[in-house]
């Protein structure tokens, strides 16, 4: 039991001793400056934007004063995470990115609605009484630093002086103690080392609140917003994939398919130069090999168009057109896009599209096939692939359909299938048109 109490005493007695402390203090400095400035800069613009919004002819205006407050606001968030990450390491994840509409009402709407704003806002209102305890402790351990060289200064400036020092100790500690003779200087030096141990732990425990606040109202709290994240995380995880997916396209096109194409040519050529004279078992070699690497040549692209149809490149109408003149039942593409949808989106489509083509041609007993596909204004993209056949298709079968609605879901897709028995058949694959979270 004393040997835990005197280590919990030495702990104590310690801290102001340690860099933890230096940080602590100037963390301290720092959120007395930024709450001061914060407070006064977001209290100005949110009045102002208020008091002008009041009045019928400057609604506009002010609305546009408390977007500004909003967006001065998240800037200061950022600022006081740095802050805590540099002088205290303590991270708090940024919460999501501002995603702007498509329009000026919209953009304003949507800052008008900014949760991350509004804590932030709330944040700096409740950052004033923190930062006048943080500026408290740094004066309460500046008035204690220098009581403690009392003993000191007054033999080295004051010794034989007729008048009194006066060692200031803040409230509520006394106030102002004189000292009139060298013996009583060490009081105010153990009130000075008083003032000094109570400023490191009210610097602790008033930055540990402070950093409750920063991860409750500058951080991802809401589970909303932290889906949001999880979302754009996950798009950014699609959009990479179909970008390197790319890249391998391009290099098997540019590379392997290159290298294969001249070797084949190369046998073919080396064969013809063959006579019927030479060696029948050389010239056997050299046919096996050119079908080989023909074969080879052969797999090779149908693996490159099955990572990304070049066709894509010209958009994915054409792309479309191209397929349907590929089918074995007669088809017709009908398309309204506006907005062109991310790469990622475009090959899903694609691919969609080209199984349900596929499915037709093997199950439906169809004689036309159509497919429809637009974009909508509420952002997403709508493919219609049906079909005049006997119907009965069924996604919860373990079809091919299950495989499309596992594709789609990846970006937050759905297919909504419509078979009666008897037909016809309407599968309808819905897409956002950007990869960025839902639409």
């Amino acid at each position: 039991m004393d040997s835990d109490l005197r280590r919990l005493a030495g702990i104590i007695l310690h801290a102001p001793l340690t860099r933890r402390t230096v940080r602590e203090f100037v963390y301290c400095w720092f959120g007395v400056l930024t709450g001061f400035a914060g407070f006064s800069v977001t209290v100005v613009l949110l009045a102002t934007g208020l008091t002008v919004t009041a009045s019928i002819l400057g609604t506009v205006i002010g609305l546009m004063i408390i977007v500004l407050a909003l967006r001065v606001t998240r800037r200061l968030g950022a600022l006081h995470r740095r802050l805590v990450r540099w002088l205290l390491q303590y991270r708090v994840e940024p919460p999501p990115k501002f995603q702007p509409g498509k329009g000026i009402l919209d953009r304003l709407d949507r800052r008008l609605r900014d949760r991350a704003g509004w804590r932030a806002v709330a944040y700096c209102l409740v950052k004033l009484p923190v930062a006048a305890v943080q500026g408290y402790s740094v004066v309460l351990a500046a008035f204690g630093l220098a009581d403690v060289t009392y003993p000191v200064a007054w033999l080295a400036f004051h010794n034989g002086s007729a008048s009194p020092l006066g060692a200031v100790v803040p409230v509520p500690f006394g106030g102002v103690v004189k000292v009139y003779n060298w013996p009583e200087t060490f009081l105010a030096a153990i009130l000075g080392a008083a003032c000094v141990l109570a400023a490191t732990w009210l610097a602790r425990a008033i930055n540990a609140g402070d950093r409750w606040l920063i991860r409750s109202l500058l951080g991802p709290s809401s589970m909303s917003e932290r889906v949001s994240e999880l979302e754009r995380t996950r798009a950014l995880a699609v959009d990479d994939a179909a970008a390197a997916l790319r890249r391998v396209e391009r290099d098997l096109h540019d590379g392997a398919q290159m290298r294969l194409a001249a070797l084949a040519m190369n046998l073919g050529m080396a064969r013809e130069k063959l006579g019927d004279t030479d060696e029948p078992t050389v010239r056997e070699l050299i046919d096996a090999a050119h079908r080989n690497a023909v074969d080879a040549l052969a797999d090779l692209r149908d693996l490159a168009r099955g990572i990304h149809p070049p066709v894509l490149d010209n958009g994915l109408a054409s792309a479309l057109t191209t397929l349907a003149t590929s089918s074995a039942i007669p088809a017709s593409v009908s398309a309204d896009i506006g907005t062109r949808p991310a790469p990622a989106i475009e090959t899903i489509a694609y691919f969609c599209a080209a199984e349900l083509i596929a499915n037709a041609t093997k199950h439906s007993y169809a004689n036309e096939i159509r497919i429809k596909i637009y974009t909508e204004r509420s952002g997403v993209l709508r493919l219609e692939v049906s079909d005049d056949g006997v119907g009965g298709a069924d996604a919860g079968r373990g079809s091919g359909l299950t495989g499309l609605a596992q594709r789609v879901s990846t970006v937050d897709g759905r297919v909504d299938v419509s078979s009666p028995p008897g037909g016809p058949t309407t599968v309808t694959v819905v897409l956002p048109l950007q990869t960025s979270g839902r639409q």
